[in-house]
C-alpha cells in the first residue's frame, strides 16, 4: 500500500536552516532547578529545542514515571528566560491538553504509544484543529505500516507539520547497542515519504553515552534531518536512564565533532546507486553482527555438549539445518545451492568454535 502524507516542511520555524536540528533536554524533568539549569547550559551552546521527559511510560510498576503536569510550569519558564521551544512526550488526550494549555511547542509520541493504534488515534483527535508539529517514534517493534499508520492518523486528523524519530527496536538478545537501529527501516520510510523529516535518537539507540556520536554520525551519512539528544546537568545523578544521558558540554563536543556531508556530489544530487549502495553496506553489517551473536550461541551449545556428555558433530541435525535453509532460500527467490555454500562454511566455523570450546574446558580440569 503506497503511503502519501498531506505535509508542511517546516516543523518549527528558525530552526531547520541546517543540519542538524538538535532537540535536546534531560530524559525526565526532575525538579524545577534542575530543568532550568540544563536548559541555560543548552541554550548556552545554540540548541533550539528543550525535550524533558514529563510522563513517563516505565516497563514496570513503581518506577519514577514522571513528575506529571507539575513539570510544566518548568517549562514555560525555560521559554520566557531562553527563547528555546518546547517538547514532551503524550500518551493520552489529557496529556495532549495538559501541554497545549502550558504553551508546549512540539509534541511526540512514544514507541510504546506508537505500538497501539488506539492511544494513537486518541492522541491525533485531542490534536485536531491544532497546527502542532508532531513527531512519531518507530514502533518498538519492527513494523514499518505502524509506523506509517500512526503518521497516517496524525495527517487525518489535519496534523501537516509531521516528523518522525527513529530510535532503534527492541532486541531479546544482547547486542552492542540498547535497541538495534535496523537502519533499513528508516532507510524505507524516507523512501516511501521523502518529504518526511526524519530525527534519529543515539540516546535510546546506544543506551550509552560513549556510543552517542557514533550513532550520530551515522544517522548525518544517511541525510537525516536531526537528533534528539538526552542531555542533563548532572547525568550521574539521574532519576532515569542516567547511562544514555550527557551534560550540555559534551554534548557540545558530540556536535562539534559531527561531520556533516552534503546530499549533493558537486552540483547533481545524490544518485540511486548511492543510496542502494548504502542499503548494501547497512545490510552486510547486520549479516556480520548476525553471524558473531551466532557463533557465540555455537559457543555456548559447545559447553552444554562438553557438560553433558555429547559430541561435537550431529550429522541429523546438520542436514536438518540445510535442508530448512534450502527450503527458505527458494521461498525467498534465492538459489537453494547458493545457500547450502554458505550454510557449509558456516557450519564448519560452527565447528571450529565448539572444538575450540571444548579443548579449551577439557584443558581446565
Amino acid at each position: 500500500m503506497e503511503s502519501k502524507l498531506e505535509l508542511e516542511t517546516i516543523l518549527l520555524p528558525g530552526v531547520e536552516s541546517r543540519r542538524p536540528v538538535v532537540i535536546a533536554g534531560p530524559c525526565s524533568a526532575e525538579t524545577e532547578e534542575q530543568v532550568l539549569n540544563t536548559a541555560r547550559e543548552l541554550s548556552a551552546i545554540g540548541v533550539k529545542i528543550f525535550r524533558a521527559g514529563i510522563w513517563k511510560p516505565r516497563t514496570r510498576p513503581g518506577s519514577f514515571e514522571g513528575v506529571g503536569s507539575v513539570g510544566l510550569p518548568w517549562l514555560q519558564k525555560v521559554k520566557k528566560e531562553t527563547g528555546m521551544y518546547t517538547a514532551v512526550e503524550v500518551a493520552t488526550a489529557q496529556h495532549v491538553y495538559e501541554a497545549i494549555k502550558y504553551g508546549v511547542d512540539m509534541l511526540w509520541i512514544g514507541a510504546r504509544t506508537t505500538a497501539n493504534p488506539f492511544a494513537v488515534q486518541e492522541v491525533a483527535d485531542a490534536l485536531r484543529g491544532t497546527d502542532m508539529p508532531i513527531l512519531v517514534k518507530n514502533p518498538v517493534n519492527p513494523d514499518l505500516e505502524l509506523w506509517i499508520g500512526a503518521l497516517e492518523r496524525l495527517n487525518r486528523a489535519g496534523i501537516k507539520r509531521l516528523g518522525a524519530i527513529h530510535r532503534g527496536f527492541s532486541v531479546y538478545q544482547k547486542i552492542k547497542y540498547r535497541n538495534d537501529p535496523q537502519w533499513q527501516l528508516a532507510i524505507e520510510l524516507h523512501r516511501r515519504l521523502p518529504e518526511l523529516p526524519i530525527i534519529n535518537d543515539p540516546s535510546h539507540i546506544s543506551g550509552d553515552s560513549e556510543l552517542i556520536l557514533e550513532v550520530s554520525q551515522q544517522a548525518m551519512d544517511l541525510n537525516f534531518d536531526g537528533l534528539i539528544i538526552e542531555s542533563h546537568e548532572c547525568p550521574a545523578r539521574a532519576w532515569s536512564d542516567a547511562k544514555q544521558q550527557v551534560t550540555p558540554q559534551h554534548l557540545k563536543m558530540i556536535l562539534d565533532d559531527l561531520v556533516i556531508r552534503d546530499a549533493q556530489i558537486g552540483d547533481k544530487p545524490r544518485t540511486e546507486l548511492d543510496e542502494l549502495r548504502q542499503k548494501i553496506d547497512l545490510l552486510d553489517k547486520q549479516i556480520i553482527e548476525s553471524l558473531a551473536a551466532r557463533m557465540k550461541i555455537s559457543e555456548s551449545i559447545a559447553k552444554y555438549k562438553y557438560e553433558n556428555g555429547i559430541t561435537i558433530l550431529q550429522s541429523k541435525r546438520y542436514d536438518e539445518i540445510l535442508q530448512n535453509r534450502r527450503q527458505t532460500a527458494v521461498q525467498n527467490n534465492l538459489d537453494a545451492d547458493f545457500v547450502t555454500k554458505i550454510y557449509e562454511d558456516i557450519h564448519e566455523e560452527s565447528v571450529s568454535r565448539q572444538n575450540s570450546v571444548m579443548n579449551e574446558l577439557q584443558n581446565k580440569k
